[in-house]
């Protein structure tokens, strides 16, 4: 059972795994100052924790509503809602017309105190999807609550500027959850960013891309039931932007900062524009590059984000170019769907958001040549330099599995645990499903908890790729093996890593890793 007030997990077993697991999160428990979901809310100017003084503090909810997505009937989703409670309020920021969360924006070293209430009839909890956090902050689902309960969030800002998000994290339930409507992105600023003079205010644009399928009476259509969709993920048959359908960015001619996240449940996608100029990518999901890189193309997977800079102070007014989703070969399982034109027949492109260019207007934005120091990546500096980490990414009995194995809430391996304070390689090998690899599909890998660095890959080339600068989710096709740079150097606990296919990882691609004090 749970001592929720003390965050700590109390199982009959005394293996050295649950013995590991417990004397890192009772130690962790006490330093983040506990949960708090013993009772239906928060009373108003409570002081949570003695020591602990917020710069903002939020009430985020999760619960039914009804929004207007395409003409005549609304549509039922889940929507979270904030409200700031200490801080300035221009930090929340509504997305109109949408059934998205609201952006919450916090700055680098600010202490951030969130007061979530669960309102959907189902368990659920908050995953902050790139932080830095405690394992206690992270929204591990063993942390699940009830409808009508309350869990409490406090943590220091630790990241890079960058763009982050969070969405529910619940066992079997994520894709779901996700796909009603709750997510929501999360900006990180900090001083280094504010001296470059990006793009900011209007020119500085958070595009969430997702896929959904609507009825005749405009109600989410999920999962049919087949098992093989499950496998292979789902696709809707519309493009959705900021929960939007036939999205249209209207743009002055000058240069934006487009913050893109692929929120979708299992499309992915490779951007071009259709005018055929080169994307210029000035950041990745840990934030800015250090100097601009430029692609014909970029994938850019579940749970993965890419900033853009896009410049149209050449074009007239009137001027209309897209960003399209170009075709690719899957392979495998997946050969012909994730590339598809939604309903389409294979091989065609399609478009993703419009652009129009509506007025003229000078701006003073230019593209800088350095826009960050990242420094070099190290991997000289891994205790396991010469016997990298393995994990196999295969299916086992129509089954996805890591290293053959599936979640299971409590368990740790022993080649899932790590050591504070070290720096490791992990080699993620998606190379053999069995069934002469027809059974291979494309898989972004994410770390809950970490920001890495990809120093090698292997198997299937691709140009599209954009492993520069620091992720937390990466794409590997089938085929392809890669090796990443971590370091274990901040929080203990148990961690998650897993698929970010969210119906792989609500049948099981997803694992617990331990980081032993």
């Amino acid at each position: 059972m749970k001592d929720r007030n003390k965050g700590m997990v109390i199982d009959s077993r005394h293996s050295r795994r649950q013995f590991l697991k417990l004397a890192g999160y009772g130690t962790l428990g006490l330093m983040a100052g506990g949960l708090w979901t013993g009772f239906d809310g928060f009373a108003a100017g409570q002081n949570i924790e003695a020591g602990f003084i917020p710069d903002i503090d939020i009430s985020l909810s999760a619960r039914p509503g009804e929004v207007a997505v395409l003409p005549g009937d609304p549509t039922r989703v889940w929507r979270y809602h904030a409200t700031v409670h200490k801080g300035d309020r221009a930090r929340i920021a509504e997305i109109p017309g949408s059934y998205l969360g609201p952006i919450i924006k916090v700055h680098q070293g600010e202490k951030i105190r969130i007061r979530f209430r669960n309102d959907i009839p189902e368990e659920s909890i908050v995953h902050w999807h790139g932080l830095y956090v405690p394992a206690i902050m992270d929204g591990h689902p063993r942390y699940v609550i009830p409808q009508g309960q309350s869990y409490l969030y406090e943590f220091e800002v630790k990241n890079r500027a960058g763009t982050y998000w969070y969405h529910p994290h619940p066992h079997g339930r994520t894709g779901p959850q996700v796909y009603r409507g709750l997510a929501g992105l999360l900006l990180v600023s900090d001083e280094e960013e504010q001296h470059l003079g990006l793009p900011d205010g209007e020119y500085d644009v958070p595009l969430v891309i997702q896929d959904r399928t609507f009825d005749s009476g405009n109600q989410l259509v999920y999962l049919s039931g087949h098992r093989m969709e499950r496998m292979t993920g789902f696709l809707g048959d519309m493009i959705m932007v900021n929960g939007l359908p036939d999205f249209t960015l209207p743009v002055s001619t000058g240069a934006y900062r487009l913050r893109l996240l692929n929120g979708s449940n299992s499309r992915i996608y490779k951007l071009a524009w259709e005018d055929g100029r080169p994307l210029t990518i000035i950041g990745t999901d840990g934030g800015l590059l250090e100097r601009p890189v430029f692609r014909r193309y970029a994938f850019l997977s579940p749970g993965e984000r890419l900033e853009i800079w896009a410049d149209f102070s050449d074009n007239p007014v009137g001027h209309n170019t897209s960003l399209l989703s170009l075709p690719f070969d899957a392979g495998g399982m997946g050969r012909g769907r994730m590339g598809q034109n939604l309903n389409l027949p294979n091989g065609v492109a399609f478009s993703v958001l419009k652009v129009n260019v509506t007025q003229s207007v000078k701006t003073n934005y230019h593209l800088p040549d350095k826009l960050s120091e990242i420094g070099p990546i190290r991997p000289g500096d891994a205790v396991n330099y010469f016997r990298p980490r393995q994990f196999y990414l295969t299916m086992r009995h129509m089954q996805w599995t890591i290293n053959g194995r599936v979640f299971q809430m409590e368990e740790v391996a022993d080649d899932e645990i790590v050591r504070l304070g070290t720096t490791e390689i992990w080699e993620f090998n998606n190379t053999g499903g069995g069934m002469m690899n027809m059974m291979n599909m494309p898989h972004p890998i994410h770390l809950h908890g970490k920001q890495f660095r990809v120093i090698e890959r292997g198997g299937v080339a691709h140009e599209g790729y954009v492993d520069e600068g620091w992720k937390d989710t990466v794409l590997l096709m089938p085929g392809e093996r890669i090796r990443i740079l971590v370091n274990f150097d901040d929080y203990p606990g148990m961690f998650l890593y897993h698929c970010h296919n969210l119906e792989h990882e609500d049948m099981g691609m997803m694992r617990n890793y331990f980081v032993r004090e």
